[in-house]
């Protein structure tokens, strides 16, 4: 069985609010009954339980997840294309362009017809 890591992500206010929360959401859960009631309980038991032990385990992925995504960023800007090679894709494409023939027809304003 894999034994989940507690360190504590949650601290000051964030952790004194899921407290407060979680014990609100007891209350109105109790007080509810039926489907509704059941869902407050068990929304107010994961906030109680957040506060509590200081870990929030879908906090520790979205943290991990956005750790990823900047160290990714980071990669893709050092990435050779953004630096040495802007000038020659600059020069081919004026290359490319500078041969190219315009008709005067815009097909926004003159759609081609038959189609």
């Amino acid at each position: 069985m894999k034994q989940i890591q507690s360190t504590p992500n949650v601290h000051g206010w964030e952790r004194a609010a899921s407290i407060a929360g979680g014990l609100y959401f007891l209350g109105k859960g109790l007080g509810r009954g039926g489907l509704g009631g059941i869902l407050q309980l068990a929304m107010g038991g994961m906030a109680l339980a957040r506060g509590i032990t200081g870990h929030c385990e879908a906090k520790r992925v979205l943290c991990e997840l956005n750790e990823q995504a900047g160290m990714a960023e980071g990669t893709s800007r050092s990435m050779p294309l953004h630096r040495e090679h802007d000038q020659q894709l600059k020069d081919n494409a004026q290359a490319a362009t500078a041969t190219a023939t315009v008709t005067g027809n815009d097909s926004l304003d003159n759609p081609p017809t038959g189609v």
